[in-house]
């Protein structure tokens, strides 16, 4: 069910907002969903079930813009996206299914654990990981059984997470690509393409079954469509091998103090 919400002067902000979102989520291979649905929630005290519908939908034009810009610089593996794309699907109708049996403040709970232990794992597997230069990931083409193994559960994971919390699974995906030692723009590109697929699926069961407010969506994807368009051109320019570890640590930041955030609120009832 879709539904037009009052208009509030903090709305005025929300494009300057979703152009940083958009910006970020495609610098970093995720739709931006893990920043709209805390602001949602936090700052806009918006219910969380309604949060998450609108948190979906308001991510399709930056996985949208970012994939098409990725994929145009050749930054996508479509065979190991649509093996992460398969098993996310099916995630994403369970996660879908698991909103209905939770009240906003066990799913925000839920978010903020789930934030606190995939930062951790991220940290975990960056410090542990060897240096690998850009040429030496790009040989690795091959993604064989233990990849297979690992594609499907991921992405089952991530469609679970798109479902439930309308965040893009980006965590899981990332996670799955970088195990798999691709190069920091693959794993960038890839994702989002993943992340499309299962933010689509999860959208399609949420607009059957929840609310999406469509006032916030119009303010938040008027600035996040281009965010998402500039995002990978700027990430160009970076010098990924110096910098890719830096990236993953900032993300991994990110998530903790998100997630923490989310847990301290969901306890101050």
């Amino acid at each position: 069910m879709v539904f037009y919400s009052a208009i509030q002067p903090i709305y005025f902000l929300l494009p300057l907002v979703g152009f940083i979102i958009g910006l970020l989520g495609s610098m970093l291979g995720g739709g931006g969903g893990f920043f709209f649905l805390p602001m949602l929630t936090l700052v806009l005290n918006v219910p969380t079930p309604t949060a998450v519908a609108t948190s979906l939908v308001a991510t399709l034009p930056i996985c949208i813009a970012g994939t098409i810009s990725h994929y145009h610089k050749r930054n996508v593996n479509l065979q190991i996206a649509i093996l992460f794309a398969l098993s996310g699907i099916v995630g994403s109708f369970v996660g879908a299914g698991i909103v209905n049996w939770m009240d906003t403040y066990q799913l925000r709970l839920a978010f903020g654990i789930y934030s606190v232990l995939m930062a951790t794992q991220i940290a975990i597997k960056t410090w542990k990981e060897k240096t690998y230069n850009e040429v030496e990931k790009a040989t690795s083409r091959s993604i064989g059984s233990s990849g297979i193994i690992k594609s499907s559960f991921f992405g089952l994971v991530a469609g679970i997470i798109t479902g439930a919390f309308g965040i893009s699974g980006t965590a899981p995906v990332l996670a799955g690509l970088f195990s798999m030692r691709l190069p920091l723009k693959v794993v960038i590109g890839t994702s989002l393409f993943i992340v499309l697929i299962n933010t689509v699926t999860a959208t399609g069961v949420h607009f059957m079954i929840g609310k999406i407010d469509l006032t916030l969506i119009g303010f938040l994807t008027i600035g996040s469509f281009f965010g998402a368009l500039i995002g990978p051109r700027v990430l160009s320019g970076f010098n990924v091998i110096r910098k890719e570890n830096r990236l993953k640590y900032g993300y991994a930041f990110g998530m903790l103090l998100i997630g923490i955030l989310m847990i301290i609120n969901s306890l101050n009832k």
